[in-house]
């Protein structure tokens, strides 16, 4: 059956999907335990190892820009995933094979240094491998990519804490590393075939070199505009491409809050559940299994929204952007969680909760997921300039690391918003407050924008 399936497309497509699965199951699964085994294991305060591991995820969303330019400017987008896949392995055997705090520190360096090299390669590389007559199944192959995105993040979340729980740390992060294994073999099977695009080198025209030009020739700039003095040595529609640029960077500023609460999932809430009863009959819910939740219901959720929610606000007489739908989203990520904080008020008054409770927010969560993630990425191609739609996907993946950062740094200490409750609940309720701020402001400079239409030239 599945040879059948990938029949339709190029047959390499099948090497670099299997790696796609093995990859994100191993990433997956080992961020579903990081603070279980960090706290638990190694003995790490609470505040301390919700900081280290949220610095981890912004390296992960970092060093994209490293591995785009590596594969650029020397390697290539084949060479630059084997080297950086070669790095991930080491990065997963060290956190597995050298129980202590700096092993941790040093091994999830590595891992940021190899996912995250690979990340903007892995798509390219699909995109590469089709030709000007196949655009329609490549656009079928991106959806299974997402896809297993998620396939592969359900399972680890499911499976990989129960690694943890019946034998130990070595074992629970030895099979992503194994899977990381699979992964780069799998890729490397099919290194006779894939199309592979010379590196490109740099764009001379680039928004780098606008900026500088215009610095260095802004005393004799031609016209009164700031980044004027850049005609000089570019062409105008070089000029508006930077501007361009500078006018979604207003706009992505604003979505770094959402990351920031959206990747607590995997960090703050999992230690929320620790506090719950997870007993459903003859089975226990492990604290960590519990985001598991977020890829089964963004799988289930995106076709709803796609066939059903769009199009009845749409019959409602509201025209849908994706402005819009990100100004929902990021209200939406606000009442997830306020959510939160009323369970974590509850817990701190000495309430016996399940954690079926989190299912709520959890819900809440996946549906500003769908409305900011996944529309953020079509607002960030459409309104990106042809020459510049590799720096605004980088900016894109810049607002995930702005997020976690704050979240790095707020994890050691909050601003009091509620007098009298628990810092926990506090910590949660200081976020609903940060992200309503955000959200509102988002609002209004959405209103402002005025969308383009670079896509089609």
């Amino acid at each position: 059956m599945l040879a059948r399936f990938f029949a339709r497309y190029p047959t390499q497509i099948k090497y670099i999907v299997g790696n796609e699965v093995a990859e994100r199951f191993t990433f997956y699964g080992m961020r579903s335990i990081l603070l279980v085994y960090a706290t638990q294991y190694l003995l790490m305060g609470k505040e301390e190892a919700t900081s280290d591991i949220h610095i981890f995820f912004a390296l992960v969303y970092f060093f994209p820009l490293i591995g785009g330019l590596i594969s650029d400017l020397c390697w290539g987008k084949y060479r630059t995933i084997m080297a950086l896949s070669l790095v991930y392995i080491v990065g997963c055997l060290v956190v597995a094979l050298v129980p202590s705090v700096l092993g941790m520190k040093i091994g999830l360096l590595l891992i940021a240094i190899g996912s995250g090299g690979i990340k903007p390669c892995v798509s390219a590389n699909v995109g590469d491998q089709f030709k000007e007559d196949q655009k329609d199944r490549m656009r079928e192959i991106f959806n299974i990519f997402y896809f297993t995105i998620n396939f592969g993040s359900f399972f680890a979340s499911l499976l990989i804490p129960i690694l943890l729980a019946k034998f130990n740390p070595t074992v629970a992060f030895m099979a992503p590393a194994i899977l990381m294994m699979l992964a780069t073999f799998i890729f490397w099977l099919g290194r006779h075939q894939y199309v592979r695009i010379p590196p490109t080198g740099f764009n001379r025209h680039g928004m780098l070199f606008v900026l500088w030009s215009a610095i260095k020739n802004f005393k004799r700039r031609p016209g009164p505009k700031l980044l004027d003095g850049a005609l000089v040595d570019h062409r105008p529609q070089d000029l508006n491409a930077v501007r361009a640029v500078f006018r979604i960077m207003g706009i992505f500023l604003l979505v770094s809050c959402f990351w920031a609460l959206f990747d607590q999932h995997s960090s703050t809430w999992i230690t929320q559940a620790s506090k719950m009863n997870g007993v459903i009959g003859p089975w226990a819910i492990l604290p960590a299994q519990t985001v598991s939740m977020n890829p089964i219901l963004v799988m289930i959720l995106i076709p709803i929204f796609v066939k059903f929610i769009y199009p009845g606000v749409e019959k409602l007489g509201i025209h849908i952007t994706p402005l819009r739908k990100m100004s929902a989203g990021m209200v939406l990520a606000a009442v997830a969680f306020l959510e939160v904080t009323i369970i974590e008020y509850g817990l701190s008054q000495g309430m016996r909760l399940h954690m079926l409770w989190q299912f709520l927010p959890y819900l809440t969560l996946t549906m500003a997921e769908v409305m900011v993630s996944v529309t953020g990425l079509e607002f960030a191609y459409t309104q990106a300039p042809p020459s510049m739609k590799s720096t605004i996907m980088s900016l894109w993946l810049l607002t995930t690391v702005l997020g976690n950062l704050i979240t790095a740094t707020m994890a050691k200490g909050v601003f009091t918003i509620l007098p009298g409750v628990s810092p926990e609940t506090n910590f949660f309720a200081f976020f609903t407050l940060l992200m309503l701020i955000f959200a509102g402001c988002f609002i209004v400079a959405s209103i402002f924008y005025r969308p383009v239409k670079f896509s089609q030239e």
